[in-house]
């Protein structure tokens, strides 16, 4: 799985022991994703580089509220840095302008230097939040967003 090749580079030295794997289990596991596209309708995308799963990206549209959520956005980090993951973030930001959306929202990790990614994009924090995800684990993101309309 994609996922368990990208996580611990970038989760390794952010997260508490235990937590890299927990979470793992409790986002990626078949029962999670498949909860994931039928009930919560994420749209999952995958970056093929050079014939090579290379990155994914999953968002959901809320076109009535006009709203946009990027929920996960990865690249295999010996890819990182020639311009795959603005591909893909671009691609996602096209299909929510399609559906009507005027703002694109996402969670960063506080610790997360994709902080800076975003930020070179147009993404502004908004707002900080922390999320109990169980286990005795705390998710503590920034809210981050950008207008696309």
């Amino acid at each position: 799985m994609l996922a368990k090749k990208i996580w611990p580079d970038t989760y390794g030295s952010i997260l508490p022991p235990g937590q890299l794997e927990y979470m793992l289990e409790l986002i990626y596991s078949p029962e999670s994703l498949y909860r994931q596209m039928e009930e919560s309708h994420h749209i999952f995308l995958i970056l093929d580089y050079d014939s090579c799963p290379s990155g994914f990206a999953s968002y959901s549209l809320d076109a009535a509220g006009k709203k946009g959520k990027l929920h996960k956005i990865y690249i295999d980090q010996e890819l990182q840095g020639k311009g795959l993951g603005k591909y893909l973030l671009e691609e996602v930001i096209s299909r929510a302008r399609s559906a009507g959306c005027t703002l694109l929202q996402l969670d960063v990790n506080r610790r997360n230097k994709a902080r800076s990614f975003y930020e070179k994009l147009g993404f502004r924090v908004k707002a900080e939040k922390d999320t109990d995800i169980g286990n005795g684990f705390l998710m503590t993101d920034f809210v981050m967003e950008r207008e696309i309309g």
